[in-house]
């Protein structure tokens, strides 16, 4: 039976196994450049009486580097 993963693990762990093993076997500088990619920002916001509240990040993301000088 091809599914039988499922009776093991959730879609999410799964993918998760996979990309590891994916990141895990390119090289160094594709690696980290992967590795960057893969880290995303999880916000929420609360309701009230049917209006949306602000956007808060869970961990506030670092600040972007411009790659600009400063004049």
């Amino acid at each position: 039976m091809s599914s039988t993963w499922r009776e093991f693990m959730s879609w999410n762990k799964y993918t998760q196994i996979a990309s590891r093993a994916l990141r895990q076997a390119l090289t160094e500088t594709d690696r980290v450049a992967a590795e960057k990619r893969a880290i995303i920002g999880v916000r929420y916001q609360l309701w009230e009486n049917g209006q949306s509240g602000e956007q808060n990040y869970v961990v506030p993301p670092a600040a972007e580097k411009s790659s600009t000088p400063p004049v």
